[in-house]
């Protein structure tokens, strides 16, 4: 696949530097994911190709890519299918430093045995740290202004609190998982509603329940991070949101899909109940769109996952593959072909 690389004067062969390729939506993407030093880390482990590959089918794009072994992609990246891969005869990895992949990688790059890693783990991580934070915040009653009069004064009795209440996670995908580990430190209960792990999974860190409905019934918060797959488009549908306890907290982080938001439309008008929502169906919402005046509705505008200085964690967990695979070690977060079916 790879053409052997000239002896030097004194007989030794060079170690080969797979050429490299970086093909993302804009420079400004690239610097923001790839800082300075991350960059000297990359180019000391690959012959890097400095031109930004954007887009993919022009003629400079072309004679890049005949001699990429690596390509690093992100957002804004064009499909990479069977007429890329046929511009490219030496690749042998592609390495998404941005979350899922499924958007970007056509099935033919794994039947040509190309590898594919993304760094949706690391992804994961600031949106496990966002649940947990509004978690708590929902537990102490200061994210609605109808549900807690910060005028009133310190009341020690008054029903707020997370000492004891049941967190109920929706998906144990990568940032259900981590969410999880996060609620250790806390003096909660955690269950677990996915029909694709076992208990033994868990390690006993999540009790696993047999439905979304008794999860919303025993839930005291119940927090979203399944796949948008078309199985689970409005999975949080009436009959789950009329199944959560009175002044109950949805929190949804993954996709606006998986909420029927016209069942929220209309429970939240029936009872007390409260949500916050980073993703909405569509989005962003319509300004007429009443849960956008609502009282017991916190909206956020898609900042859960990386943003600005997390960036440099995508990057980072790109370049620790790129090395992996210079190594010649397998890929921490390699991504197969068979996972496209169940994954985000």
């Amino acid at each position: 696949m790879m053409c052997p690389d000239p002896m030097t004067e004194d007989g030794v062969e060079p170690v080969h530097k797979p050429r490299t390729t970086m093909a993302m939506e804009s420079i400004e993407l690239r610097d923001g994911l790839f800082g300075p030093e991350t960059m000297d880390r990359l180019r000391g482990l690959v012959d890097l190709d400095d031109r930004l590959l954007s887009p993919l089918d022009s003629e400079d794009a072309a004679r890049a890519l005949a001699r990429t072994e690596i390509l690093i992609t992100s957002w804004g990246t064009p499909r990479i299918g069977a007429e890329l891969l046929d511009r490219a005869p030496r690749l042998r990895a592609v390495v998404h430093s941005a979350g899922s992949v499924k958007w970007w990688v056509d099935p033919v790059v794994w039947q040509r045995g190309v590898l594919v890693s993304s760094a949706a783990t690391a992804n994961a991580q600031p949106v496990a740290e966002y649940t947990l934070a509004m978690i708590i915040l929902a537990g102490k009653r200061v994210l609605w202004p109808a549900s807690h009069d910060p005028r009133g004064g310190w009341n020690p009795l008054q029903q707020v609190g997370n000492y004891g209440t049941t967190i109920g996670i929706v998906g144990a995908s990568r940032t259900g998982r981590r969410v999880i580990e996060m609620l250790a430190a806390l003096d909660v209960d955690v269950l677990v509603y996915d029909p694709w792990v076992g208990e033994r999974e868990l390690a006993g860190r999540a009790e696993r329940v047999g439905s979304l409905i008794e999860l919303a019934e025993r839930s005291d918060v119940l927090s979203v991070h399944a796949p948008a797959l078309p199985a689970t488009r409005h999975m949080i549908d009436a009959s789950v949101l009329a199944a959560m306890r009175e002044g109950a907290v949805l929190i949804n982080t993954a996709r606006g899909s998986l909420l029927d938001h016209e069942a929220l439309r209309h429970e939240i008008q029936r009872r007390p109940l409260y949500a916050v929502l980073d993703v909405t169906d569509p989005e962003p919402l319509p300004p007429s769109d009443p849960l956008l005046s609502h009282p017991a509705v916190l909206l956020t505008p898609h900042v859960a996952g990386s943003a600005g200085n997390e960036l440099r964690r995508l990057g980072s967990s790109a370049v620790d593959e790129v090395e992996r695979l210079v190594g010649g070690q397998p890929l921490l977060h390699a991504v197969a072909e068979t996972e496209l079916a169940v994954s985000a």
